[in-house]
């Protein structure tokens, strides 16, 4: 619900996603009402003739989303222009095709109306994937699909935001990534929507295109009007509705020290992670993709602490081959060489590869067929993966990370297979990095509890903390009735962080944290204090964790973490921890409320 102040303004609060601050009057964008598609029974004489349809729209789609690219490689650049890679593999989906194809011959429908079915299906199993980033691919999905559906139906944008005529912050029920893409930057202040998330395509644009973005804001679209005022919080997730005269004032305010903070952050890019006591942290990036290349060096980063592989196999007829993964590593590798480039091997279920493998839907993804566990089973497709990465590592700084191990026995046959992948490419005559670091992530308590004999076999831990705190607190972040549960510090799981540091010291190992943890400002030094040596944060928030650390002693980061593992309360520990970063860095700290 909206705060309603006796001054009369509103506030609504959701999630930032790209920051600043913008105040202008709103253009509300209604919700596309998707209705009922006709239903037409047609004669066996008309296939054909639906068939050539379906093959224009998506002929006339294919154009459109490359005319978005080529508008987006001019006006940002090639690595933004990318992200529209993935809608472009959706029309070549041979799969979805001819699924369309056979509904309309075999039941004798309509175009649109088969195509919808079969769009459903897959959209709904896209949006029921635990993983953040894989869910948020079914807003690419249904971007591209819902193109196809308007070229079928000769259906166009009701508003065009490419050519609007005075300055304005959109409003709408959400924006896809090809219209955001295309927005009048002259005339657009900003966007708030009713969902979204800070990994859409939608939110990465806005980032690029440097236009203030609030999303999640659940029914923001129901309470405002075309020319309400209003003021847009991209910093804090914050929409005020009819600010007052002291809020502008603020807000001038929190702009200037903005800015401020902007030029310190541009200052340090280039200057080590390293705490007012002399004490050096690694911090690391994730990617999600080749491109990301760019942004991990323009940010600082100290290479890769987590190179997510997943984006190779996604929206794709079949699986990539062991050459198409080798370019895509080598490509990352050699970018960032000397810094090290850690790549997670396969994260994903068996749920996702249904089409590929004719397998049945599982009840719960989330616990069941996924990551190592499918790797393991699936080994021709592991191997493939082996040999790439390897082969990738003749650049001197691969080094390659399991996900989800549980025991070491699951470690004990990744290594295997891995030597043997090692044998064959010697065999082979084929260059790669014999003494590659091996190391395993830890997101499930077992693992916590066996993680002596985990650092016994590996080189580093890298602690995923969204799994670890959800699989250890039992709690769905994305279930709004018990997402108030998910608390990352929980006196559990800061003990469970301390027990996989600990064991990581006494085998003279390294640990770091990929989760969400290590992004948030209030939380670093309290990782730092538990015994963390490395910070794998998205690029974007490598100088604002950078400003942190350079402005903190190491003394007071322990002095917190001893208070923490002796605390009852997670709220308490959070306090404490927000006081303490608030003390060392209250130009950064002083925008989050």
């Amino acid at each position: 619900m909206p705060d309603q102040k006796r001054t009369g303004e509103i506030v609504h609060r959701g999630v930032p996603v790209s920051a600043g601050i913008c105040r202008g009057k709103v253009l509300v964008v209604a919700k596309p009402q998707e209705g009922e598609i006709p239903r037409r029974e047609i004669l066996e004489s008309e296939v054909p003739q639906e068939l050539a349809r379906f093959h224009e729209a998506l002929v006339r789609t294919r154009q459109q989303i490359q005319e978005v690219q080529r508008q987006v490689t001019a006006g940002i650049g090639a690595q933004d222009a990318s992200i529209f890679d993935a809608h472009l593999l959706v029309l070549e989906d041979s799969t979805l095709i001819e699924e369309v194809s056979k509904a309309v011959g075999r039941r004798r429908v309509n175009v649109e109306q088969a195509f919808r079915e079969v769009t459903d299906k897959y959209l709904q199993a896209l949006s029921a994937i635990e993983d953040d980033y894989l869910r948020e691919r079914a807003a690419d999905m249904r971007d591209v699909t819902g193109r196809i559906m308007n070229n079928l139906l000769g259906q166009h944008e009701v508003v065009d935001l490419r050519h609007l005529s005075e300055p304005c912050i959109i409003v709408s029920h959400d924006l896809t990534p090809s219209t955001t893409a295309l927005l009048d930057k002259r005339n657009v202040l900003g966007f708030a929507t009713d969902v979204g998330s800070k990994t859409s395509h939608t939110a990465i644009l806005a980032r690029s295109m440097h236009i203030p973005a609030v999303v999640a804001l659940k029914t923001i679209t129901q309470h405002l009007c075309n020319g309400t005022q209003i003021l847009l919080d991209g910093y804090n997730g914050v929409v005020v509705v009819n600010p007052t005269d002291q809020t502008l004032f603020e807000y001038g305010q929190l702009a200037k020290k903005q800015l401020n903070l902007d030029e310190k952050l541009r200052t340090i890019r280039e200057d080590p992670a390293i705490t007012l006591d002399g004490v050096r942290l690694t911090l690391s990036a994730n990617i999600e993709s080749p491109g990301d290349t760019v942004a991990v060096k323009a940010q600082g980063a100290d290479g890769v602490g987590l190179f997510r592989t997943e984006f190779l196999f996604l929206n794709r007829e079949k699986m990539p081959d062991e050459e198409e993964q080798y370019q895509a590593y080598r490509q990352v590798a050699a970018a960032l060489k000397p810094e090290p480039v850690i790549i997670r091997t396969l994260d994903i279920g068996g749920d996702k590869f249904v089409e590929h493998f004719g397998l049945e839907q599982e009840l719960n993804p989330f616990l069941g067929w996924r990551a190592i566990r499918f790797c393991l089973t699936e080994k021709a497709l592991f191997c493939k993966q082996l040999r790439a990465i390897l082969r990738a590592s003749a650049e001197g700084n691969v080094k390659i990370m399991y996900p989800m191990i549980s025991g070491t026995d699951e470690l004990d046959q990744a290594n295997a297979l891995l030597e043997e992948c090692k044998a064959e490419l010697r065999a082979a005559g084929v260059a790669f990095d014999s003494q590659i670091e091996v190391g395993v992530m830890i997101e499930i308590p077992s693992a916590v509890l066996v993680a002596d004999a985990l650092a016994r076999r590996v080189k580093f831990f890298s602690i995923g903390t969204n799994d670890l705190i959800q699989y250890s607190l039992a709690v769905d972040r994305m279930n709004e009735k018990i997402a108030h549960l998910y608390e990352p510090t929980h006196p559990a799981i800061l003990r469970l962080i301390k027990l996989t540091v600990e064991a990581a010291r006494r085998h003279g190992i390294w640990v770091g944290v990929c989760g969400e943890m290590a992004s948030e400002p209030a939380l670093v030094p309290l990782l730092l204090g538990l015994g963390v040596d490395e910070l794998s944060v998205t690029p974007t928030q490598v100088p604002q964790v950078k400003f942190l650390i350079r402005r903190m002693k190491m003394t007071d980061a322990v002095k917190l973490a001893e208070f923490a593992l002796g605390c009852d309360s997670g709220a308490e520990i959070l306090r404490r921890a927000t006081t303490l970063a608030r003390q060392v860095a209250p130009l950064l700290m002083e925008d989050r409320a």
